[in-house]
C-alpha cells in the first residue's frame, strides 16, 4: 500500500492505495492521521477510491480517527467508498457513524467542508439590525 498526502482548499486528503490487511500499510496510515491530529488538523478526508480492501482494524483505524475529529471539533470525511468497502460498513452498521460525512467523490466531499463552514459562519454570526 501506498498513502497519497495531499492538500487542496484548507482540507487534508488521504489517499490510500491497495489493500489495508492490519500491519504496516495500516500502521502508515494510522500514523499519518495522528500525526495530523497532533498538528491541529481540522478537516480530513480519506478518499478510499484506490483501496481495494480493509480489515477490521483498518476500519478500527478510520473509527478511531472519526471519533477523535469529532471529539476536538474537527471535521473527518470519507469518499469514494468501493462497493466491498461500503457492503462492510453496511453489515456492520458502520455506515450509520459516517452517515452524512460519507460522499460519493472527492469534489462532493471538499463542498461538503465549504458548506460546513459557511453554514457554522452563518449561525455564528450576529443578526443585522
Amino acid at each position: 500500500m501506498s498513502l497519497h498526502v495531499q492538500v487542496r482548499g484548507g482540507v487534508t486528503i488521504l489517499s490510500p492505495r491497495g489493500k489495508l490487511w492490519g500491519g504496516a500499510e495500516t500502521e502508515e496510515l494510522e500514523s499519518k492521521i495522528q500525526e495530523l491530529a497532533r498538528a491541529g488538523n481540522e478537516k480530513l478526508l480519506v478518499n478510499l477510491d484506490k483501496t481495494t480492501y480493509m480489515n477490521s482494524l483498518a476500519i478500527k483505524v478510520l473509527i478511531g480517527a472519526y471519533k477523535d475529529h469529532q471529539a476536538r471539533g474537527a471535521q473527518l470525511r470519507l469518499c469514494s467508498v468501493g462497493a466491498r468497502i461500503d457492503q462492510i460498513l453496511v453489515i456492520t452498521k458502520l455506515c450509520l457513524l459516517f452517515g452524512d460525512d460519507q460522499y460519493d467523490t472527492e469534489e462532493e466531499a471538499l463542498v461538503s467542508f465549504t458548506r460546513a463552514r459557511m453554514e457554522r459562519d452563518a449561525v455564528s454570526s450576529p443578526p443585522d439590525e
